[in-house]
């Protein structure tokens, strides 16, 4: 038996359930990055995650940072409650979206996480603003 079978599949009704909520959960930069070119931009707000420091440094376009160690009742309070927050951070190796978007669901808002964060956003090729894009670090 080869090792890819050694677990059988999912049936199609139960694979359905689950990458449907795995899109649910999550947005990649490519689709990202079309919205944003095709001046698709209502209905989400895209949030970096980590410190105001590295939010200078490098961010998507358009972003606001929310620090996720900042995120109070009070903090999120100005916030529309009617759009999705996609929230970023530096990479896999980084939490800091994970728990930005917690933490905004914790106080009622709806969220998706970007997959990769922004050095997938800028291994890609997808424009950055900021004052320097080398050496992007979890500053979380």
């Amino acid at each position: 038996m080869t090792r890819i079978l050694a677990v059988p599949a999912p049936a199609p009704e139960a694979a359905t359930r689950y990458f449907g909520a795995e899109l649910a959960f999550e947005v990649d930069p490519d689709d990202l990055v079309r919205d944003l070119e095709a001046g698709h931009t209502d209905g989400y707000v895209i949030v970096e995650t980590r410190a105001p420091e590295a939010f200078a440094q490098a961010r998507i376009p358009g972003a606001v940072n929310l620090p996720y160690r900042d995120l109070t009742a009070k903090s999120a309070e100005h916030l529309d409650r009617d759009v999705v927050y996609v929230c970023y951070c530096e990479s896999v190796n980084c939490n800091a979206a994970t728990k930005g978007a917690l933490k905004l669901a914790q106080l009622g808002f709806q969220v998706k996480r970007l997959s990769g964060g922004i050095t997938a956003w800028i291994a890609a090729g997808y424009p950055v603003e900021g004052a320097a894009t080398p050496g992007i670090r979890c500053a979380c």
